[in-house]
């Protein structure tokens, strides 16, 4: 019996993990995005630095948070946008990759 408060602490602890993880997935539609991949397509295709020749503070004015991509359902659009639009010829998943790295480092859309 003198352990079940830890039995107990951690009981809370893995239930408060749980929640925790399910919160930081984010919106559905990044769900089985690949980060790294992510990562890696934005280096190889230069995003950063495209975007830095084109908006003020080095690029990073692009994420406005109150700008006209308010949903991740945007934020993937635009991507598909630079992909057609600079013919980077990236698949859908991989699209959907790099929008997930931009949601989870500049616009943090929950759902």
């Amino acid at each position: 019996m003198k352990h079940l408060p830890r039995i107990r602490t951690l009981a809370l602890a893995a239930l408060a993990g749980v929640s925790l993880g399910a919160a930081a997935q984010g919106p559905a539609i990044f769900k089985e995005a690949d980060l790294k991949l992510g990562e890696k397509l934005i280096a190889e295709n230069k995003c950063s630095e495209c975007h830095a020749k084109k908006w003020a503070d080095a690029g990073n004015a692009i994420y406005r948070p109150k700008g006209r991509i308010n949903t991740a359902g945007l934020l993937r659009g635009m991507v598909e946008q630079c992909n057609t639009e600079l013919n980077l010829g990236l698949f859908p998943e991989e699209v959907t990759s790099v929008a997930a790295v931009l949601n989870r480092d500049h616009y943090r859309f929950a759902d």
